[in-house]
């Protein structure tokens, strides 16, 4: 192959500026491709790894990003066919063979890979991915640009494989607690499974939007308590004649606070879905799955095999992806940065080289 050149922003060091750095692209692995990245998103975990909470899997310097959109541009042996192809890459990239994976957990492989955090990403022009689960886009790409659909690698396919998990059935009561970045996501696939949603959140402009794209109730939260919280829901749902059981809770925002939210509205025969991350601690009375008989399941990222089906429910626009994103140049990352650290992007930022 003819050396590719390339550049990429590279985390050096935790709260340090990212540093965009050159490389040269000039042999590919077997099965593996090299996408020409069209955009990539911001994720809550790409903040994590900024600030430090969270540290990378590979040692830095390490280039982030795990929502990425593209076009192969060059291959290895054996992914020629993928050569011209526009391409989603999934977050979570699994190994395809170990007992998880042929078990259908492959999400959660052992022998994962995840750009951004086990190798370089997509903050990037370009970057090197295993081939064999890369999701095909259509030619057609039904009025969207290429970078706007690069957030399906996690934002939007997160919450589809929390359904999932979750059990949740047409005329299900579902509460989303935070309706940011992946939870207003998580808000319209619940919706479109045919579930009643109550949205929670503490800004008021988060839950607008969550009333506009499916959320039949919302409650800001920042000065209530979860007694009170759990006393509005209730109110609701006797108000409305709602399911009284069965609560199908969303933890997305990834704070401490939503999660003893969640756990605080576990109900008979319902679920709480951990889908956001934090490394806050709290305490929680375990004993409420058992005498609920309830379920507490994680969530991490989703299978490829169900990147298909969100592909089609976002070009079909049964989820409206637009509402919640922005496209910026990639080399305005450091300049982004501190407002989403902040809490000041009202929309997922998309970066596009």
């Amino acid at each position: 192959m003819n050396p590719i050149d390339a550049y990429g922003y590279f985390l050096t060091a935790a709260n340090a500026p990212l540093e965009r750095r050159s490389f040269t692209i000039d042999s590919v692995d077997d099965d593996h491709a090299v996408v020409a990245v069209a955009g990539c998103g911001l994720c809550h975990t790409d903040l994590s790894f900024i600030s430090g909470s969270v540290q990378t899997k590979h040692e830095l310097p390490l280039v982030l990003g795990h929502e990425i959109s593209g076009t192969v541009v060059a291959a290895g042996s054996g992914a020629e066919s993928w050569v011209g192809k526009q391409v989603i890459v999934p977050a979570v990239l699994p190994c395809g063979e170990c007992k998880l994976c042929r078990d259908g957990r492959d999400n959660i492989c052992m022998q994962q890979r995840m750009p951004g955090n086990d190798f370089n990403g997509g903050f990037a022009s370009h970057v090197v991915i295993p081939s064999r689960f890369l999701c095909p886009l259509p030619d057609d790409l039904a009025g969207f640009t290429l970078p706007e659909l690069s957030v399906i690698a996690d934002a939007v396919t997160t919450p589809y494989q929390s359904l999932q998990r979750s059990g949740l059935r047409e005329g299900d009561l579902a509460i989303v607690i935070g309706v940011g970045g992946i939870g207003i996501y998580m808000v319209q696939q619940a919706r479109a499974a045919g579930a009643t949603v109550i949205a929670l959140d503490i800004d008021d402009a988060k839950l607008a939007t969550a009333a506009k794209l499916g959320a039949a109730y919302v409650i800001n939260s920042r000065e209530l308590s979860e007694r009170d919280i759990k006393e509005k829901i209730r109110a609701i749902t006797k108000e409305h004649k709602l399911p009284r059981f069965q609560w199908r809770v969303f933890e997305t925002s990834g704070t401490a606070a939503g999660q003893g939210v969640a756990f605080s509205l576990l109900s008979f025969a319902g679920s709480v879905g951990v889908v956001g991350f934090t490394m806050d601690k709290l305490t929680l009375r375990l004993s409420n799955v058992m005498a609920f008989d309830a379920d507490v399941f994680g969530n991490w990222g989703c299978r490829p095999a169900h990147y298909p089906a969100v592909v089609d429910q976002v070009l079909k626009g049964t989820i409206n992806l637009r509402e919640n994103i922005e496209t910026k140049p990639l080399d305005a990352i450091n300049d982004v940065i501190p407002l989403a650290l902040a809490h000041k992007l009202d929309r997922r930022v998309i970066l596009t080289p």
